[in-house]
């Protein structure tokens, strides 16, 4: 996973976006991507981006960057991450979350979040070693994480 990229979500990466499997029972903790997409196009902070390893679509990631929103959950953060089942366990959603976390220090913010629904099969684990700390605060019924920006390597 050495060419691992983020890259505009185009025409030309939309139809890999919005059919590359998740593993079985996962689609429980995450919305499709086709969703994702969608609320990106009427939430003007939204961030969506394309995973490419390659010329391959491995992944999906949207933050939102709302340093107003009346939530702190909603200012800075990533709202969904999604990986392709075969990409999985291959270092994707780490690059993901850091991409994400060096935009959000390119905006000037020093600490970002994360909700995930609880479960087994869940991304808790995923999050926890990304370095999210749950703060006991829920928001939709999800956990509220939140870590600082700079890299945790």
């Amino acid at each position: 996973m050495s060419r691992l990229e983020l890259h505009d979500v185009t025409d030309k990466n939309l139809r890999e976006l919005t059919e590359f499997p998740l593993r079985p029972g996962q689609d429980q903790f995450v919305a499709p991507v086709v969703q994702s997409i969608a609320e990106a196009y009427v939430t003007p902070t939204a961030w969506p981006r394309a995973i490419l390893d390659g010329d391959e679509v491995v992944g999906f990631v949207m933050a939102n960057f709302d340093p107003d929103n009346e939530l702190e959950a909603f200012r800075c953060g990533i709202w969904r991450l999604n990986v392709a089942a075969g990409a999985q366990r291959r270092g994707v959603g780490r690059f993901a979350v850091e991409e994400v976390a060096r935009e959000a220090r390119r905006r000037g913010r020093d600490r970002m979040t994360v909700l995930w629904v609880e479960g087994e099969g869940g991304p808790e684990e995923f999050y926890l070693r990304c370095g999210f700390v749950p703060t006991g605060e829920r928001v939709f019924g999800q956990v509220l994480g939140v870590r600082a920006t700079v890299g945790l390597d």
